[in-house]
């Protein structure tokens, strides 16, 4: 299953909440249910977090093996998969790069 179809299946369940999405690609559902999912399906758990307003906390969530997803998350339990991909920056992937 690719990451994109994934999210597209999240938003088929999902309630948008209070959440405004950066752009309407933008996939909501209850952040315990996105959260196992990542865990489940990716094997990504959180890097890093941080406050977009006081309502709202960005998050980034990577796996080993550089899958990355970035979520809005806000303080009714909702979420928004805002953005995924592969190659998450690590030291490995740097030290591949030529020049590097």
């Amino acid at each position: 299953m690719t990451r994109f179809l994934m999210a597209t299946l999240l938003a088929a369940a999902a309630m948008t909440g209070g959440i405004a999405p950066a752009n309407a690609a933008a996939q909501c559902a209850a952040r315990a249910d996105i959260i196992k999912a990542l865990g489940d399906k990716f094997h990504e758990t959180e890097a890093g977090r941080g406050l977009i307003n006081p309502n709202v906390v960005l998050e980034i969530f990577i796996s080993d093996k550089g899958s990355w997803t970035v979520l809005a998350s806000d303080t009714k339990g909702q979420s928004c998969v805002l953005s995924v991909g592969e190659g998450w920056d690590s030291p490995t992937i740097t030290a591949a790069m030529p020049g590097a």
